[in-house]
C-alpha cells in the first residue's frame, strides 16, 4: 500500500509563453506542485490526494480529469457551483520568471467550506502539507477550520508538514501574515521555509537564525532553502549546509516545490533528513532543466535514484 499523503491548497490554470503570443495551459500550484512529485516518487500503492474545492466549470472538470489520469485523487473536496479556478501566467526573462494572477473568486478559497468533509480528507493520513498561500487564499474564519482539521489529524498521529512560503501580495499585511505562520508553525512537525521569503517577512538576518525562530515555535525538523545557495539542515539546536546541485536552468518553476516533494517522499520511504535533502537538491536541479511547474514522472524518479 505504501503511505497516505494530503496536500492541501489551490490548483490553478498555468499559462506559459512558447513565444510569438502562443501560449500553453497546464495545473500548477505551489502544494500540488509538490504533491505531483510525491505521487512521481512513492510506491503505486500510496494514496496521494490533493484536497481543495473546484469549481463546475469546463476547466475545473480538465483539472479533476488531469489529477486522476496521473494517480492523484481529491478526497472529499468540494465541488461549489458556478465556481471556477484561478489563472496565472508565467513570463521568463533568461530562466527567471514572473508571474501575473488571476485568483480573487477562485474556487480553492472555499476549501474549508464543509468543515466535516475536510477533516475526513485528512483523516488517517500518514502526512498532510500546506503551505502559507493555502493560508492566505482563506478568510480569516477559514482559516481556522483548516488550521483545527490539522491539528485533529496530528493528534491521531498524521505527520504534518509546512512551506511559510509567503507572498506579500496575497495578505492582508505582515502582521497578519506572522500571526498566521506562528498558529501553523505550532502543529507543524517539518518546515520547509526559503529565507529570502524568511528574511523578507521577519527581517532574519542568517539562514540560521531564521531555523531557530522556527524551532522555538516548537518544529522539530526543518529545512531551509535558499536557491541555488546550499540548504540548511536544522534540529535540536544545530545545523548543518547541503550544496546544491550545480546546473545550468532552463525555467526555475517549481524547483522549491519539487525539493519539498522530494525531501518528504524520501523522509516517509524512510530516508534519514542528510540523505533526503541530498535527494532533494538532485530532484530540483532537474526540475529547472525543465520547462513549467510539472517535471516529467521520469525526470523525477530518475533524479531521485541518483
Amino acid at each position: 500500500m505504501g503511505p497516505s499523503v494530503a496536500s492541501i491548497g489551490e490548483c490553478m490554470l498555468e499559462l506559459s509563453g512558447s513565444g510569438a503570443d502562443a501560449w500553453r495551459m497546464g495545473f500548477a500550484g505551489d502544494t500540488f506542485n509538490t504533491l505531483w512529485t510525491m505521487r512521481a516518487l512513492l510506491p503505486a500503492g500510496a494514496a496521494t490526494d490533493y484536497v481543495t474545492a473546484f469549481g463546475d466549470d469546463p476547466f475545473s472538470t480538465g483539472q479533476r480529469t488531469f489529477m486522476a489520469e496521473n494517480g492523484i485523487g481529491i478526497a472529499r473536496s468540494p465541488v461549489i457551483a458556478g465556481a471556477r479556478p484561478g489563472l496565472y501566467a508565467i513570463t521568463l526573462t533568461g530562466a527567471e520568471r514572473s508571474f501575473t494572477y488571476w485568483r480573487s473568486d477562485a474556487a480553492a478559497r472555499q476549501l474549508a467550506s464543509d468543515p466535516s468533509a475536510l477533516a475526513e480528507s485528512l483523516a488517517g493520513r500518514s502526512l498532510a502539507y500546506f503551505s502559507g498561500i493555502t493560508l492566505a487564499i482563506l478568510a480569516q474564519e477559514a482559516r481556522a477550520v483548516l488550521l483545527e482539521a490539522l491539528r485533529e489529524a496530528r493528534g491521531r498521529g498524521t505527520l504534518v508538514a509546512f512551506d511559510p512560503n509567503y507572498r506579500p501580495r496575497l495578505w492582508l499585511s505582515e502582521e497578519v501574515a506572522r500571526l498566521s505562520f506562528s498558529e501553523a508553525l505550532a502543529l507543524t512537525d517539518i518546515a520547509l521555509p526559503t529565507f529570502p521569503d524568511e528574511q523578507a517577512l521577519y527581517g532574519d538576518a542568517s539562514m540560521e537564525a531564521t531555523a531557530r525562530r522556527i524551532e522555538e515555535a516548537g518544529v522539530g525538523e526543518i529545512v531551509v532553502k535558499d536557491g541555488a545557495a546550499p540548504a540548511l539542515m536544522f534540529g535540536k539546536g544545530k545545523g548543518r549546509l547541503f550544496p546544491a546541485v550545480a546546473t545550468e536552468p532552463v525555467d526555475t518553476t517549481g524547483a522549491g516545490d519539487s525539493f519539498n516533494g522530494s525531501y518528504l517522499a524520501a523522509r516517509l520511504l524512510g530516508d534519514r533528513p542528510e540523505a533526503a535533502v541530498a535527494r532533494a537538491h538532485r530532484v530540483a536541479s532537474a526540475v529547472v532543466r525543465v520547462r513549467g511547474a510539472l517535471a516529467p514522472f521520469e525526470v523525477l524518479r530518475a533524479a531521485f535514484a541518483g
